[in-house]
């Protein structure tokens, strides 16, 4: 009789666990954002993946990310990146493109048995010294805004005079007001998903959102000039700092993939101030454990980097390597990909412990 009971009570047990849709009501949801300019935008064009994942010579690299001859569309892992949401597979960069977050987010949905969520927060050109920059981070010095507001006047007077128009010319108030603009924007998108994550993404309906992780792919527009180089450490502390103030997870996982696109060449001048201030980030003794930051240009893709110089001459093999310039890391799908599981990488072992 013991026994009888003991099997309908396992019966049952099976019966609901097979009933039952992917993910029950209760529960959370990992949220991981991904922030940065046009390299976290993404730029491997689709057909370049399309053509490599079919190719004898390349295809190993993305079967993990493919069934049955086509892309993995995860059923665990979803992305919002600004007006687009849906499960995780190709598509995911600039329109027609993919980046690191086909790889991250791979990692992070066979990491969690809890679905995971992506925000995707990127704008091409975009610095951490003026438009990401934090609010613990303040404004630049008196001289320096002045400076701005006067450049800024001279060249809205040439345009007037240019166009005999007497537009007014820009005030204290316009050259403040960008400052900071993509970190409230950033943080609006994290708001939005929040708010609106059973509208976005009806699976995960009744679901509970946790911040789970963050990752920084930037730093191409604060090589030039003499501030940004020199202020980007200060800054990437204070961003570091808002964010988790922000989204009140005082030791959110940080993982920074630092600027790498001089490639294979030796980094000089900004490129190398930004990539060094990045990677200072690991000895600062409060983000022991729980920032990370590595160098993308170790990751290069060979291949695409020497065929690069030559891509006009040969347009076709090119098309099949490549398909940016080197400030978009090539648009090469393999260095992409490459930063993407670096990225994920850090992050799991900045994690718990499963």
């Amino acid at each position: 009789m013991k026994t009888l009971r003991t099997m309908m009570v396992v019966t049952a047990l099976v019966l609901g666990v097979l009933a039952a849709p992917l993910f029950g009501a209760a529960g959370t949801v990992k949220v991981f954002i991904l922030a940065g300019q046009s390299n976290m935008e993404g730029k491997a064009n689709n057909e370049l993946l399309d053509h490599q994942a079919t190719d004898a010579r390349t295809q190993d690299l993305f079967a993990h990310l493919r069934k049955d001859g086509k892309w993995i569309v995860r059923d665990d892992v979803f992305i919002k990146f600004l007006g687009r949401n849906g499960p995780l597979t190709i598509g995911y960069g600039s329109p027609g493109r993919t980046g690191v977050e086909l790889e991250f987010g791979h990692a992070m949905g066979n990491r969690f048995d809890e679905p995971v969520v992506l925000i995707k927060a990127a704008w091409g050109g975009h610095s951490l010294y003026k438009l990401f920059r934090s609010p613990s981070a303040g404004m630049p010095s008196d001289d320096v805004l002045q400076a701005e507001l006067a450049q800024a006047q001279k060249r809205a007077q040439q345009n007037n005079e240019k166009r005999k128009r007497t537009d007014p010319l820009p005030t204290m108030d316009d050259i403040r007001k960008p400052y900071g603009s993509s970190y409230r924007n950033m943080m609006a998108e994290v708001k939005d998903v929040f708010d609106n994550c059973e509208s976005l993404f009806p699976a995960l309906k009744g679901k509970t959102l946790e911040p789970a992780g963050f990752v920084w792919f930037q730093g191409f527009n604060d090589q030039f000039g003499d501030q940004a180089p020199a202020e980007y450490a200060s800054n990437m502390k204070h961003f570091i700092n808002d964010v988790r103030k922000d989204l009140k997870a005082p030791n959110l996982p940080f993982v920074i993939a630092a600027i790498g696109t001089n490639g294979l060449n030796e980094a000089k001048g900004g490129c190398l101030a930004v990539r060094t201030a990045q990677l200072a980030m690991n000895d600062v003794p409060e983000f022991k454990g729980n920032v990370k930051a590595f160098r993308t240009d170790l990751l290069v893709d060979k291949a695409a980097w020497e065929l690069y110089p030559t891509w006009r001459e040969n347009l076709e093999q090119w098309k099949k390597t490549g398909s940016d310039r080197p400030y978009h890391y090539l648009g090469s799908a393999i260095w992409y990909n490459r930063i993407g599981q670096a990225c994920g990488q850090a992050m799991l072992e900045l994690l718990p412990k499963k």
